[in-house]
This record gives structure tokens, sequence and C-alpha cells, in this order.
């Protein structure tokens, strides 16, 4: 939740008292100068900050009324009554949150905040794969653009992916664009899975070898960085250490941490959990927000992976959003409508 403060210095004070440890001091006195007006500016425009669990921890610390990962804040999304959003992730999450909100309005911090998840794949990938495999539903990741989802069934995020595939009828499901939490997906459902090429014309041929998950060729620019020797040389060093992977990592790192989940699953992993430390093989930002959260839990500092398009959303930024309204989501009302029957539907399967 935001700070609340009357004054820069108790700003700074009630910062400093949760981020000494993670944020140099000089840095903090600035950030909080940035984080009070940000606050103030907030209740004067009847904003709300939401703030994905990837941001830096001066801003995710101090300004979001409201944090989490991405199915958390799409639910905090569609409930809000206040008139502007300002989404601190991504542009795809800002999108999902104008989805859902097509009334108020959508501020991303960044002029263009992207995901190289999100770019992987357009609606026209989707129609072709649609005509290849007609009746067989799609389920789309929501780190895609609205296009994209207005092509599909239904989304999923990394936590809720396995219910969301498990809720649908039949033996078959496209599930785009991640190749690897779509593997994940697919081992943990007992699917057989086949990834096609971008040229490929396949048909589902009947039989014990029918495949029955369609992937697609997408990756996360940091989670596909990890390795099974980046886990073996951390355990040679650190035996006794409690390793969690996002389900974006290789089925390979997957199988080798000792939990795999999404980012809000990962928090409650190491909140509940008794281990004598912690690695987190996600976005590093997300190590520095945790350790901050919880002082006395021993978290490693290994990871040098920050995401460059969350890495663009910072306080000096979301200030300027809220003083210029900038930059504004906007999605075409047609694409809207299509692509929010897939986002509700996720929403509700929870």
């Amino acid at each position: 939740m935001a700070i609340q403060a009357n004054s820069v210095q108790e700003m700074y004070r009630q910062m400093q008292a949760k981020l000494a440890d993670v944020v140099p001091d000089v840095e903090l006195q600035i950030k909080a100068e940035l984080a009070y007006e940000i606050n103030r500016l907030k209740v004067e425009k009847n904003a709300v900050i939401l703030g994905h669990n990837y941001m830096e921890p001066a801003l995710f610390h101090s300004i979001p009324d409201f944090v989490g990962d991405s199915l958390a804040l799409s639910r905090k999304a569609a409930q809000t009554d206040q008139d502007i959003i300002v989404f601190c992730g991504v542009e795809f999450m800002a999108e999902t949150a104008k989805i859902l909100n097509p009334t108020k309005t959508v501020l991303l911090p960044a002029a263009k905040a992207g995901c190289s998840l999100a770019a992987s794949i357009t609606a026209e990938d989707v129609r072709r794969l649609k005509a290849q495999y007609p009746g067989v539903p799609v389920v789309t990741y929501v780190n895609t653009y609205a296009d994209v989802k207005a092509e599909t069934d239904i989304c999923c995020t990394s936590g809720n992916a396995v219910a969301v595939v498990n809720s649908l009828p039949g033996d078959t499901v496209i599930f785009l664009p991640d190749e690897y939490l779509a593997k994940n997906v697919a081992r943990e459902t007992g699917k057989r899975i086949i990834i096609p090429s971008r040229s490929a014309t396949l048909t589902l041929e009947e039989g014990p070898e029918k495949p029955q998950m369609i992937g697609w060729h997408g990756r996360c620019e940091v989670h596909e960085r990890f390795t099974v020797a980046d886990i073996q040389n951390v355990r040679a060093q650190f035996p006794d250490v409690a390793i969690l992977a996002h389900p974006e990592c290789s089925p390979e790192v997957v199988e080798a941490a000792d939990f795999a989940g999404s980012t809000q699953a990962m928090i409650h992993f190491v909140e509940q959990a008794d281990a004598s430390r912690y690695l987190l093989l996600t976005e590093c930002a997300m190590g520095d927000n945790i350790a901050a959260a919880n002082p006395q839990k021993e978290m490693l500092r290994l990871c040098s992976v920050r995401c460059p398009h969350m890495n663009q959303i910072t306080l000096e930024q979301t200030l300027d959003a809220l003083r210029y309204n900038q930059y504004e989501i906007t999605v075409p009302e047609e694409t809207r409508l299509r692509a929010a029957r897939a986002v509700e539907r996720m929403i509700a399967i929870g």
C-alpha cells in the first residue's frame, strides 16, 4: 500500500525504515520528494496507482495503492472507482486495465514499455492458427496486446494457467505465446505439446501421439536467460538455499528448482516457508522488493537480470504521468469488446 505521509521528511523516514538495506540513502532522499508529490497529486486527481511486482523498490514500496502480479492487478483494475488509473507496469498491462475500464483514463508512465512475449505474436498469427486447427479453443497468456486477446477464447496468467486449461472442454488447446510456460503447463496437465514453426501447416492427426497442446515460440527475454547451470552453481555454494523459478523459465530450470509459481506465489512461498535462504529466478527488482518486505529472511542477491521494459517505469515518469496526463492508453472499441470477454473469463477462473 502507498505510504501515507504529511511531509517529505516523513515520507523519507518511512521509506528509509523499509529500504535502508536495499536503496542507497542519498537516492532515498531524492525518491522521497518524488513519492510525496506523486501521492499528493494522486489524491488531487482522484487517481489510483497499480504497481507490478517487478517495479524498482523505491517505487514499489512508496506510491502504489495496490501491488501484485498481472492477475491480482487485473482484478483491482476491474474494481476501481477512481477516474484515473496509473499503471506502473508495461503496455499490455495498461491495455488490460483499459479493456476492463473503457470510461476511465489509463496512463502508462513510459512512452513505450513493451514486452518480448507480447511482441512475439500478432493477431494475424492467431487467426492463422485458428484456421489450421478449427474448433480448438485458444488460451492466450495475459502478456499479449489487445488485438491478440481479441482473437482468443480466454486469457490466463502464470498463476491460473493450469486452471484455465483444465476448465476447457475437449482434450486439445492452443496455448500462446510463451513456449516455456506452455511446456510447463503441458507437463503439469499431462498434455502432449508441439511448437509449430511460423511457416508450418499441420493438422491434428488422430491416434495415441496426437498433440493435445499447440504452443508458440515466444519467450521472455528475462526468464529464458536462467539455466540449470545457474542453479547448480548456487547450490554448490549455498546447499541450503530454496530456489524459486517463474514458470516462464525453461522446463529444465523449473524441474531443477524447489518451487515454481507466479510472482505472487513466490511472495507467498517466501512469507510462509522456513528456509535458511532464498533465491528467485525472475526479474531481480522483485528480489529486492521481497527482501525489503521480509527483513528477517535471507535473500541471495545473485540476480543481475532486469527487464529493460519494466525498468523504464520510474518515479520521475510516474510524476510526469500525473502532471501531464501522459501516456494515455487507448484500445479501439471493437477490439476492446472482444478482448474483454477473454480477460473477464480469466478473472472469473481465479
